[in-house]
């Protein structure tokens, strides 16, 4: 991995662990030589990782839709901010410009993306590793969701697999470096179906 995208609230969350994950995050990912690849705003856990990764001397590449450029405070500091048409392109551009994509904690925006980049890797349009970095439990009620999603007969384990989850940016990096794509591709048969 060269780059890696970070999918995370616009928002700084209600408890200080939140932005310490994104403070930890960001600096882990510039320590690591790796672009950090984002939404391109200053404000939330969106300008922690950000503020992070450049004070610890990284490259960071903002990608930010004009509507939103005033109401997320496009980031001025950046390396590079990249300002697109519609939320439609700044997803495509950030798969594009990205090696790997983690998700911290956020909103629906940040399910949305993750989610969105997961379905590709299940159809495959693309071969990168996905993951959470799950920052005080945040993103455990959603792994139970998606495991009882495994047993309704709604998504192949090995599908589930293709997310990867740890409590620390370290270990979560390291386990995306190892990363290999998963065999099976989403497909229904018309017997199936």
């Amino acid at each position: 991995m060269k780059s890696v995208c970070v999918f995370c609230g616009s928002n700084p969350g209600n408890e200080p662990v939140y932005a310490a994950g994104a403070r930890a995050m960001g600096a882990e990912i510039a320590r690591r030589g790796l672009v950090l690849v984002y939404g391109g705003g200053a404000v939330g856990l969106m300008g922690i990782v950000a503020n992070a990764a450049l004070e610890a001397g990284g490259e960071v590449h903002g990608v930010i839709p004009r509507a939103l450029r005033e109401k997320e405070v496009g980031h001025h500091g950046l390396t590079r901010l990249e300002v697109v048409e519609t939320m439609h392109i700044r997803k495509a551009r950030m798969a594009e410009l990205s090696d790997g994509f983690i998700a911290m904690p956020g909103g629906i925006g940040t399910f949305e993306e993750l989610f969105e980049i997961w379905t590709w890797g299940q159809l495959g349009i693309h071969s990168k590793p996905l993951a959470f970095l799950n920052v005080a439990g945040f993103y455990d009620p959603l792994a139970a969701f998606l495991d009882n999603t495994v047993d309704a007969g709604f998504l192949k384990p090995t599908h589930r697999a293709m997310a990867l989850t740890d409590t620390e940016p370290a270990t979560l990096l390291d386990r995306m470096e190892q990363y290999v794509p998963a065999a099976t591709i989403k497909w229904v048969e018309k017997e199936q179906a």
